[in-house]
């Protein structure tokens, strides 16, 4: 492990401004992705800004009826917030999924949206990695790729986004908040990601420097009666291999709203937009669920070894759909 400094920032322009001050900087948050990729040496930063004590971990109600969770807010106190859990499930569901919880006590929001991928190319530095070192190669297309991504690939990289978190985030249409040196920015979570493209180490539309301070969402009375599912290859702790953030409002037999985003089948999380309109507006039943899951699905591009992920998220949303308009119906 690579020595490093260490620093505590204590305010948000003052941690801006140390680290566009060292492109080789890093913030610190809880620290469970960072300074596991520093262990490897896939994370070599010459010095970290401790954020942990700045301001920023709060959940507020919005004036317009959403929340504003903060940056440090950890991942266990946002999924037993109480107004999470009333107005959003599906995010404090996906917490839940998401680990132990004693990473759940440490990881923060922010962080969680910044963490990198877990595909075991990446995390060798032995091996070759485009997202590592960009022109160096995907080993995985070829190679391992069994968990990898089935939408929005390229043939420079394959790996998944691992955040369960961040796909009920996609769902609800939130907005990540970050600070500059310029001053205050925001950007939809939707456009936050960037597509693989043959630029795959460029993963969010971040500015350099930038440190984000918190997320919104917007109000969404739809989200209220939401649910998050997740597949993993083990009943403890893991990462998915194929995961649905859901919410459904269904009056009279119809289909009247719908959110819906995938997790574990692409880089980014997958906001599942041709299945939402088919959704919207037909009989809830399993067919259309189905149909609905198809349309999405249809730009899939599996590779040997993944295919059945297809199989897999086609069930999962129709099973999840269906749980939520039966729940609706009672």
């Amino acid at each position: 492990m690579k020595e490093f400094a260490y620093q505590r920032a204590s305010d948000v322009a003052g941690a801006v401004a140390l680290l566009g001050a060292d492109p080789d900087t890093r913030f610190l948050g809880g620290g469970t992705n960072l300074v596991d990729l520093m262990k490897t040496g896939v994370e070599r930063p010459a010095r970290l800004i401790d954020i942990r004590e700045l301001p920023l971990d709060s959940v507020e109600s919005t004036p317009e009826g959403g929340l504003r969770i903060g940056a440090t807010v950890t991942n266990g106190d946002l999924a037993a917030h109480p107004e999470v859990r009333r107005r959003y499930p599906a995010l404090a569901q996906a917490v839940l999924a998401g680990a132990s919880g004693q990473l759940r006590n440490m990881a923060t929001v922010g962080g969680n949206l910044l963490q990198r991928t877990r595909c075991g190319y990446f995390t060798d530095v032995t091996k070759p990695c485009n997202k590592r070192v960009p022109g160096s190669g995907c080993p995985a297309i070829e190679g391992e790729h069994h968990n990898h991504a089935i939408l929005g690939a390229s043939g420079h990289c394959a790996a998944v986004h691992p955040s369960d978190m961040a796909v009920a985030l996609t769902a609800f249409d939130a907005v990540v908040h970050f600070e500059t040196a310029d001053g205050p920015g925001e950007s939809p979570l939707t456009a936050f990601y960037l597509p693989v493209g043959d630029t795959p180490h460029r993963e969010t539309a971040l500015p350099h420097g930038a440190l984000i301070t918190g997320v919104s969402l917007p109000p969404a009375p739809v989200a209220a009666r939401s649910r998050y599912r997740k597949v993993r290859e083990r009943a403890s702790y893991a990462f998915a291999i194929g995961s649905v953030a859901a919410a459904l409002d269904v009056r009279d037999g119809v289909v009247r709203d719908a959110r819906l985003a995938f997790g574990a089948v692409a880089s980014r999380p997958w906001r599942a937009v041709a299945a939402e309109g088919v959704l919207t507006g037909a009989t809830a039943d399993a067919a259309t669920y189905a149909a609905a899951a198809d349309a999405e699905l249809a730009a899939a591009r599996p590779l040997p070894h993944n295919g059945y992920k297809v199989d897999l998220m086609r069930n999962l949303v129709v099973a999840v759909l269906s749980e939520l308009a039966e729940e609706a119906a009672r």
